[in-house]
């Protein structure tokens, strides 16, 4: 059986759970069209999906439909797009993990000092999935992206997960390896060439907890090696996470690394469990959660606007993962329907549905609920490595849309005196502001230049850019060419600060100053907070690429 399993309710997979009488079934399709939008790396058209899920069209209309309204998707002409926002679903596992927030920064230290990349793994039934990546930009480099799912058997954390796998852990993992020998279900790494044998992985697993660490000598394509270490929880000494640095032989051999880098892999390591040990418990509860306001009345309010095109029982259930987080590993169902404002009956069904899927586990007791690495799957492996040009491309062209003029995204160069325009929408007009994506122009002679500047630091700002900071944009009226006037507000990432800035470019003759003001400032500000919601989104354990 493949790793990443659609699941439908009208057509189950062999051999797998019988589907509990209280699941709900348009969230299991939900859920079966975002893994396909996943496994299609974030774009498949509605006919594409059709075909992949098994569902009537309607259905994957309705399921769209929803999921747009949702903000999870975008509907581009015939395709299904994934947008940032969706990655709030694995935030939610992420943030209530806690293992991110404690260990990246070691990570990227350990990075640093090795100069090769190094990644945090955690395990995932019989695979394991990265839930960080600090990797060196280089020719050959590596590829793996944050929720990316591998075969245990084909990686250094995987013997290290499975000393600690039991019984049906091991029958799970043999099915599997029956059902899939060439590992397609794993999209991730190449096929497998060879099948290989059970008892070699069983022999590394025995080397793993002799040693305590693991090799990966070229398993998942020539030329990659790493080796791994697993980082224990100080309580229980279980395995919280794998630590691993990841090469190419033209720099390291398999054994160069466990002579030079495993030495300081472990003192990272070390570390690590130290960041643990001193912090505080990840599994909070759920009491002073507030449900979020107006859920009910926006739900009403999207199956009134939108009749059947709307799956209220999908837009509810999606809520029920976001009701974890930071301090919420771990709810009741009474928290979970507090955290989300559902019935109690409605998060029970929802919960119950998760469970059969995978998303969600019994946590410490029979009464309590955690979310599963299988989140991850939900649309994060393709929009972890998304830009800030590809998530304003969008809304620039909804701007321009509405207001009838060019948009621009831009950045400010390192050295300060330049800015680069890296995201752009064009109105259809007979004349208009033609920048195109790369162009460089002199910052402190542009709105967006200025917007970017009067952030820029501590240092004393010219008249003309204190006035930019205080009225929080800038407007440049024919001083860069004649006829020119352009409008320019910032965009702030979750620290505030300005990383970018945004504008409305046109002809003098079409708009006044006023109006400009009046008409356009407006619209250009809503633009820019959509574009930071989902950077804040995008950006909460990820490295989003302003260029």
């Amino acid at each position: 059986m493949p790793a990443e399993t659609t699941w439908n309710a009208a057509a189950q997979p062999a051999g797998s759970p019988a589907l509990p009488a209280e699941a709900v079934a348009p969230l299991i399709r939900g859920v079966g069209v975002l893994r396909r939008l996943t496994e299609a790396d974030g774009t498949m058209s509605a006919s594409g999906l059709e075909r992949a899920t098994g569902l009537a069209r309607s259905t994957v209309d309705r399921i769209t439909s929803t999921l747009a309204r949702m903000g999870y998707v975008r509907l581009d002409g015939r395709d299904v797009v994934l947008t940032p926002r969706l990655m709030e679903l694995g935030n939610a596992y992420l943030s209530a993990l806690r293992l991110p927030a404690l260990l990246d920064a070691r990570a990227d230290a350990l990075a640093d000092e090795l100069d090769e990349s190094v990644s945090l793994a955690v395990g995932d039934r019989d695979g394991i999935r990265f839930i960080h990546q600090a990797t060196r930009r280089r020719a050959m480099s590596l590829s793996f992206r944050i929720g990316d799912l591998l075969p245990a058997e084909r990686t250094a954390p995987g013997p290290l997960f499975a000393t600690e796998w039991t019984d049906e852990d091991w029958q799970g993992w043999r099915a599997r390896r029956a059902a899939d020998p060439e590992d397609r279900g794993f999209l991730a790494v190449p096929p497998r060439e060879g099948a290989g044998s059970d008892e070699e992985f069983v022999f590394e697993v025995a080397r793993a907890r002799e040693n305590g660490w693991a090799l990966d000598d070229q398993l998942i394509e020539p030329g990659l090696v790493a080796v791994s270490v697993p980082v224990r929880h100080p309580r229980t000494g279980r395995i919280a996470c794998v630590a691993s640095v990841v090469s190419h032989t033209s720099r390291h051999s398999a054994a160069d690394l466990q002579e030079t880098l495993l030495p300081r892999l472990r003192v990272a390591v070390a570390d690590m469990e130290g960041e643990l040990s001193g912090a505080a418990s990840g599994a909070g509860v759920g009491a002073g959660v507030s449900p979020p306001s107006g859920l009910a009345a926006w739900t009403g309010a999207s199956k009134h606007e939108l009749g059947r095109d709307f799956v209220e029982s999908l837009a509810r259930g999606l809520t029920v993962l976001t009701a974890f987080g930071e301090g919420r590993a771990e709810l009741t169902l009474t928290e979970v329907a507090k955290a989300t404002g559902l019935a109690r009956a409605t998060a029970r069904r929802a919960l119950i549905t998760y469970e059969h899927l995978g998303l969600v586990t019994t946590g410490g007791t029979d009464r309590t609920f955690v979310l599963t690495p299988r989140v991850l799957s939900l649309g994060f492996p393709p929009l972890s490595r998304t830009s800030l040009s590809r998530i304003a491309t969008p809304h620039l062209a909804d701007l321009s849309a509405r207001v009838h003029e060019s948009a621009l995204l831009a950045v400010l160069t390192s050295s300060g005196e330049d800015i680069q325009c890296t995201a752009r929408a064009t109105a259809s007009r007979v004349l208009s502001a033609d920048i195109t994506i790369g162009t460089r122009l002199p910052a402190a002679a542009t709105a967006l230049g200025r917007v970017l500047l009067a952030d820029a630091g501590p240092s004393p700002l010219t008249g003309v850019l204190e006035e930019v900071r205080a009225q929080g944009y800038a407007l440049v009226d024919e001083e860069l060419e004649k006829g020119l006037r352009s409008i320019a507000v910032p965009i702030r990432d979750r620290t505030g600060r300005a990383v970018a800035a945004t504008n409305v470019a046109l002809h003098a003759a079409r708009r006044t100053v006023e109006e400009i003001l009046r008409d356009v400032l407006p619209e250009l500000r809503a633009t820019a907070e959509r574009i930071e919601g989902d950077l804040r989104v995008a950006g909460r354990f990820t490295r989003v690429a302003l260029s």
